[in-house]
């Protein structure tokens, strides 16, 4: 039994919940148990693994499917492959491998000589700038990945060196035997035992590949992520990763984003979220500010009189943009009203005095303006 959590426990979901609400209970988690987020939780770097690990499985509908059925069995490698030793139901192939099991071969024919095969996928996680999700950016990122040997070619041979038919197959890359039962006769293909189903022999395997006609490399790639990424966030990158055998097509590189928070500005939906510290005197008074935005530049607000603590101001259009769209969100800038602790007997006299004076409202603005001064 595993003593891992259950993945719709770590992301908060019910077993029913649509990709969509999957996509969002990830987004929401990272954010909450990121490193750099939860500095004081000294198991905020294990708790982030497990919810990736958990977005991973579920945000992919074969794995989810196998996930539902056997739990976290279903990817223990000491399982075997697939999680259960590459025992599957008896759907597809299922027939062919219970022929093999009684017959020694394959139904219909046995097995063919591999073909050409696609590449694996790639996975990786990309930690990315608060400011570069929101303005987008190109970066080059590295990975190792198998690729073809140019020593050999991808033939497994060491160069001037000959590869052979083999003689026991004739280069079908399989055998046949001939078997008499009460039941009549059968005839069995088998894999070529000698050269494996290939068809060929090589003599004099290749140095740098050891025969297998791929190596594995360092590989630099350039990717262009897209402006208003969010964490959870999945690039794909065709034809990057793993290498195809037999001539096969490559798999295809994913990116699965992570946006490092920001210092001042945090995201809601599209929307940009800051806070903005003012003093009493302004809020009451009103006044026009300039406030620094992401990448570098300004914008003045204008502060209404009367502003609240807690009120906020919207700023049209300076939040983050939809993804491949002109299309952007707002900027919401929360009023922290400012209170201050020790007071001069100057300011105090005329607070004492628009107190007491406080139903007329020239006398009132006048005070503020003296307020304002003796404040500085």
């Amino acid at each position: 039994m595993s003593s891992k959590r259950d993945y719709y426990e770590v992301l908060g979901i019910s077993r029913n919940a649509t990709q969509e609400e999957i996509k969002k209970a990830y987004r929401q988690m990272a954010r909450k148990h990121h490193p750099d987020v939860a500095r004081d939780d000294e198991n905020a770097a294990e708790k982030f693994k497990e919810i990736n690990d958990a977005y991973e499985i579920l945000s992919d509908e074969q794995k989810r499917a196998a996930y539902d059925r056997f739990g976290h069995d279903a990817f223990d490698p000491s399982r075997g492959a697939g999680g259960f030793g590459g025992f599957e139901d008896f759907g597809a192939g299922g027939f062919t491998d219970l022929f093999d099991l009684f017959f020694g071969g394959a139904a219909g024919g046995g097995r063919r000589r591999r073909g050409p095969q696609r590449g694996a996928d790639k996975e990786m996680r990309l930690d990315i700038n608060f400011e570069d999700a929101v303005f987008g950016m190109q970066k080059d990122v590295e990975l190792y990945r198998v690729e073809k040997c140019e020593k050999c070619n991808g033939n497994g041979a060491e160069p001037g060196t000959p590869i052979k038919t083999c003689p026991a197959c004739k280069g079908s890359g399989q055998t046949k035997s001939v078997q008499s039962t009460p039941f009549g006769r059968f005839e069995t293909l088998r894999t070529c035992s000698r050269c494996q189903g290939e068809g060929k022999i090589i003599e004099k395997p290749c140095t740098a590949c050891r025969g297998s006609g791929q190596v594995r490399k360092k590989h630099k790639i350039n990717v262009r992520i897209p402006a208003g990424i969010d964490t959870g966030m999945r690039l794909k990158i065709q034809n990057e990763g793993e290498q195809g055998i037999y001539g096969g097509p490559p798999g295809d590189l994913f990116i699965t984003i992570v946006v490092r928070p920001h210092a001042k500005f945090k995201r809601e939906d599209h929307n940009l979220v800051t806070r903005l510290s003012i003093n009493f005197v302004q809020a009451a008074l009103g006044t026009e500010l300039e406030i620094p935005l992401l990448g570098g530049a300004s914008h003045n607000v204008k502060i209404p009189e009367g502003t609240q603590p807690g009120d906020i101001i919207t700023v049209k259009g300076k939040g983050i943009p939809y993804i491949n769209s002109q299309k952007w969100g707002d900027l919401k800038i929360i009023i922290d009203v400012t209170i201050p602790t020790k007071l001069t007997k100057k300011q105090r006299t005329l607070l004492t005095s628009f107190y007491e004076d406080n139903e007329d409202k020239e006398n009132r603005k006048n005070l503020f303006e003296k307020f304002k001064d003796a404040m500085g």
